[in-house]
């Protein structure tokens, strides 16, 4: 199967669901949601039987024109899946959800207001999958603002939230402003390249006498692609809109749109950072200035934070500064050993695995307490005990504790980094991650030292909710102790 047919099926999806939304019983939605979880698990397994023009050099089909503008590889392949993935998981987060979006769209007691909900995020996955595939700068900014206009519509769909709607209104006006920066830095770029398509940069690059506006172009489009992934400068959205945003919507912007700003801006760096071009140095000290900063911020403004919902968006920022630094110490992948690409794709599928864990949580948290604060979680160990016990694996993994994924994910980004010669950024990526112990901890305090108020009844997850929970911790677990199915998926064979 062609591999372009991935995000067709993927829009005729959506279409479908809408349809069903449209004509379907308005009592109940839940079956849009589960309907549209399936129907993307279908997809990932058609995703495995794609292929692009490699497969087939010599005939027509590889002649095709959209092949200039479309990629199917190894990384392709992998974050079609993980935008497939990320995507299922947070629809079925937001099928046991939907008391709290209906109390906020329509009626408590009804759901018709909520069933477009279940169908936004498989565009935005649309648009996600045709990002990993672009060779070109103008078909990666159709894809981004897919994604971008979809994030639009679910930060503020709770439009009888004062929260939702402030969190839209900055996500909205700080969005517009990231892709002007984004279109003016591609305008440049062209201007001095001649062309748009990432592979013809490549080649053009030696030939530019002066890189003065090339430079300026690409800091203009980093400053934009920081918007998307979270970092500084352009993070300053991040608490309040984390906070506003539904739940589902705050999880799938914090895995979701982050990966898709990664794979944007590691297919742009590619022609960039290759060996012998002209401004590998320059955009070296830019990568390492903006994974400082971002690092640095995240993990300190986490500390005061009693907010579990805000704490994880300033996390989220932390950690999007450990992946711009591996980008930083950019090295080729071999067959055998983690470059850049290699290790900011294994680090984003573990922080999905405890990102989406913790939110999965969190959104039943809010569902049956009504609350978002690190306090709701006292005496959690008494009252659910299971369950604290996989919070505390979720924790201990974002913390980057020994034999979780995400120890793994950190180490191999300090051993890319200190290979690279980037101690100043070991440095300061140390220290962040010492910060992060404060703050992770402080919710595994609560769950275990803290008594739980009077009034408090144990958490009980949905089935839905707790078979994902429990997959998501095994996963954390296994993958922490052996992370060779991650680097298969990546055409990698063994472990840095």
């Amino acid at each position: 199967m062609p591999a372009y047919y991935l995000e067709a099926f993927t829009v005729v999806l959506g279409i479908v669901l809408l349809m069903i939304e449209a004509f379907g019983p308005s009592h109940s939605k839940k079956a849009i949601g589960l309907s549209a979880a399936a129907g993307l698990a279908f997809i990932l397994v058609l995703s495995f039987f794609a292929y692009g023009p490699d497969s087939k050099p010599e005939s027509d089909f590889a002649k095709w024109p959209l092949w200039n503008f479309y990629s199917f590889d190894n990384l392709a392949r992998f974050y079609k899946g993980f935008a497939l993935v990320c995507t299922a998981l947070v629809i079925l987060m937001s099928v046991d959800y939907r008391s709290v979006l209906s109390r906020y769209t329509d009626h408590p007691e009804s759901e018709s207001g909520t069933g477009e909900y279940y169908a936004l995020p498989v565009f935005a996955c649309a648009g996600m999958m045709w990002m990993a595939s672009a060779k070109d700068l103008a078909g990666a900014f159709v894809a981004l603002e897919l994604v971008t206009i979809t994030f639009y519509i679910l930060v503020a769909y709770m439009r009888r939230n004062v929260g939702s709607l402030e969190a839209g209104v900055k996500y909205l006006i700080l969005g517009a402003l990231s892709t002007g920066f984004l279109v003016y830095g591609i305008a440049w770029i062209y201007g001095t390249t001649g062309t748009m398509n990432l592979a013809m940069i490549a080649e053009r690059i030696g030939s530019i006498e002066n890189t003065t506006p090339l430079l300026f172009g690409v800091g203009l489009i980093l400053v934009a692609l920081g918007f998307k992934i979270g970092a500084v400068p352009m993070q300053v959205w991040i608490p309040d809109v984390y906070q506003g945003a539904p739940t589902p919507t705050t999880a799938f912007l914090s895995v979701g749109s982050k990966a898709a700003g990664f794979i944007l801006l590691i297919r742009f760096l590619e022609p960039l950072m290759k060996v012998g071009s002209p401004v590998a140095g320059p955009i070296t000290i830019m990568l390492i200035v903006m994974a400082g900063a971002t690092v640095l911020f995240g993990n300190f403004a986490a500390i005061a934070q009693t907010n579990f919902k805000r704490l994880l968006a300033y996390s989220s920022i932390a950690h999007a500064g450990f992946l711009v630094l591996a980008l930083a110490a950019w090295t080729p992948d071999t067959a055998t050993e983690l470059g850049s690409v290699g290790t900011v794709s294994f680090y984003l599928a573990t922080y999905l695995l405890m990102t989406l864990a913790a939110f999965f949580v969190l959104a039943q948290v809010r569902v049956q307490s009504d609350s978002e604060m690190i306090d709701a979680f006292d005496g959690l160990g008494k009252r659910s005990p299971m369950l604290a016990v996989s919070m505390t694996v979720i924790m201990a993994a974002l913390a980057g504790i020994p034999l979780t994924a995400g120890f793994l994910g950190k180490f191999f980004v300090f051993l890319l980094a200190a290979n690279a010669g980037l101690w100043w950024g070991v440095v300061l990526a140390a220290i962040g991650a010492a910060a992060g112990f404060y703050y992770y901890f402080k919710l595994i305090r609560s769950m275990w030292w803290n008594e739980p108020a009077d009034d408090a009844k144990p958490l009980v997850l949905p089935k839905i909710s707790s078979y994902c929970v429990a997959t998501l911790t095994i996963a954390i677990l296994v993958l922490g102790v052996w992370p060779q199915p991650i680097l298969w998926l990546l055409g990698l064979q063994a472990g840095a």
